[in-house]
């Protein structure tokens, strides 16, 4: 089993990384490979709504979005950590998860994700919720710890001391383990839920 990790953080090494850091050391004891595609420093630009990826089969834009394509295709999971700016997450990867989410037409039915947010104080859970969205309009069973999944620390590294923090990683790290390794079973006896065809109205019609 593989997770792809996002680190949607400019700084490779800060308080993102420890929480996502934290989580990969659970997941190697459980046996889960783990990736992490650190995008928060890259040259994103957010989607024109071209619709170019629906005939070319990926996005216009050759970027980190298309390289990252593949990896999201063929892992079991798939954890997205950013910083808290504004109360909201990083714009970068905002950009990139649209665009990821959107030029990427293999079915995300069933595949795990889990959201996770630093900050120095206040706007986690906004920016848990903003990114839990992404997984819940793909058919992604979203990941839960034993609260809302976010760490503390201003100056890089600093989220080393949130003992509580920490836990909650290592905590949702073992739950997704555990979730990512019943639906593999219960792929083998039940195969995936059928799908109806898609009704897409509009409220204006």
């Amino acid at each position: 089993m593989k997770v792809l990790m996002i680190n949607g953080s400019p700084n490779g090494k800060g308080n993102t990384y420890v929480a996502l850091h934290e989580m990969e050391k659970v997941f190697a004891e459980e046996g889960i490979e783990t990736e992490i595609l650190h995008i928060g420093n890259k040259d994103i630009r957010g989607c024109i709504s071209c619709g170019q990826c629906a005939k070319n089969g990926k996005c216009v834009f050759d970027d980190a979005v298309n390289e990252a394509a593949k990896k999201f295709e063929e892992c079991d999971g798939l954890v997205v950590g950013s910083p808290v700016y504004y109360a909201s997450a990083n714009a970068t990867l905002v950009a990139f998860l649209t665009r990821l989410f959107y030029s990427t037409h293999f079915s995300k039915t069933m595949k795990v994700g889990a959201a996770v947010a630093a900050a120095r104080r206040g706007g986690l859970t906004a920016t848990y919720d903003e990114l839990n969205k992404f997984f819940g309009i793909s058919g992604m069973p979203i990941a839960s710890g034993q609260y809302w999944n976010g760490i503390h620390g201003a100056a890089a590294g600093e989220a080393e001391q949130d003992a509580e923090g920490l836990q909650m990683m290592r905590t949702l790290a073992h739950n997704m383990a555990f979730l990512m390794k019943s639906i593999a079973l219960g792929k083998e006896k039940y195969g995936i839920p059928e799908k109806e065809p898609f009704e897409r109205t509009n409220f204006i019609r």
